[in-house]
């Protein structure tokens, strides 16, 4: 039995439909992140599981028990779970360990367990040496470990968080993602994580929904997701990739200025002919200073640097094929170099190529 099912849910606010039936089931220890761009609905399906808000249409199950339905909706205190704002939210008037214990003292457990716990607890987030200071004497990443610590120590049955590292600087988010991680690889506590952040969800999840205008566009392990994006914009979403437009007719699928023998990409075209569209990652690409001697199978095709950007661990490159309207995002590493201007050949891998809506 799943840990957690939306089935069919959907939230109006007047003529505004911001979830737009909404289905997903999320297993017992999973974590599973709710990622896609402001306004997409995210944070208000985050709410409705939380029971901040209740659905205008469908159910929130919880281990086969309806938590929330058009008609009724159990209060947030009695789902058993624990949420991690933008903001933290922990008391600046007490100090670490009394905001970590202080979940467990309104659930009136005896006061040693309440310092045993806290203790352990402050243990695992590497924050025991600072349990006596305040809220105001900490960095933002301490403070977030704070806010993790409470959320886990009464051992909800669901962790939500919402956008939790939004607030810290680009070092402490990539720290924060790791550390996010370790505890839920620790604590195995099913997840709800909202972001969007790619990064984040990339590192931290073990699935991730992509949402758009309210609906779920694709819902997949990150390495499926990036790899094979089902839409276009699920593709575009997560990373950066090249659009190509194709046509299929017989055995060549031909594009601006070249063809690929269609066999080279496996069945994905189901024997069909007609227009093909395929996301293509940087990273797929290769670049060569002269022909291959495999050039007349269809994958290697001449071009021109058009642009180039240097990023420390990678180069950038725009190439135009030659005859072609199109440019072509390339990644290689910092050792090839190449010149703007230069000719260069361009090698695809059709494997590579994903087959997109």
């Amino acid at each position: 039995m799943s840990k957690l099912v939306l089935r069919d849910v959907v939230k109006n606010y007047g003529d505004f439909t911001a979830v737009d039936h909404v289905n997903l089931s999320i297993d017992e220890g999973e974590f599973v992140s709710l990622l896609g761009p402001s306004g997409c609905g995210k944070t208000t399906t985050l709410r409705m599981i939380a029971g901040f808000i209740p659905p205008t249409q469908g159910t929130i199950e919880m281990d086969g028990q309806v938590l929330s339905s058009p008609n009724s909706s159990l209060p947030p205190e009695r789902r058993q779970m624990s949420m991690i704002f933008q903001s933290y939210a922990i008391w600046p008037n007490m100090t670490v360990a009394e905001n970590v214990g202080f979940g467990l003292k309104l659930r009136k457990l005896p006061a040693a367990e309440v310092r045993q716990r806290t203790h352990e607890i402050l243990e695992v987030v590497q924050m025991s040496h600072l349990a006596d200071r305040y809220p105001a004497e900490l960095s933002g990443g301490q403070q977030q470990r704070v806010a993790l610590a409470r959320a886990i120590v009464v051992k909800p049955s669901v962790l939500l968080l919402d956008e939790p590292l939004s607030n810290l600087d680009a070092n402490l988010r990539e720290e924060m993602r790791f550390e996010i991680r370790r505890l839920h690889d620790e604590f195995r506590i099913t997840t709800v994580y909202v972001t969007h952040d790619q990064g984040e969800a990339m590192v931290t999840s073990d699935r991730i929904a992509v949402m758009s205008a309210g609906r779920i566009e694709q819902i997949d392990a990150p390495y499926t997701l990036y790899n094979r994006p089902k839409s276009r914009f699920v593709a575009g979403f997560i990373g950066r990739t090249n659009f190509l437009e194709g046509k299929l007719a017989a055995d060549k699928v031909t594009f601006d200025g070249f063809e690929i023998d269609a066999r080279r990409f496996g069945a994905a075209f189901n024997g069909s002919d007609g227009s093909v569209r395929f996301s293509v990652r940087p990273q797929t690409l290769k670049l060569h200073s002269a022909p291959l001697a495999n050039g007349a199978g269809g994958c290697v095709i001449g071009g021109k640097i058009v642009e180039r950007s240097y990023l420390g661990e990678t180069w950038d490159y725009v190439v135009s094929p030659n005859g072609a309207n199109l440019q072509l995002r390339v990644s290689t590493l910092p050792s090839q170099v190449h010149d703007v201007g230069d000719d260069i050949w361009i090698e695809f891998d059709p494997e590579q190529m994903a087959v997109i809506a």
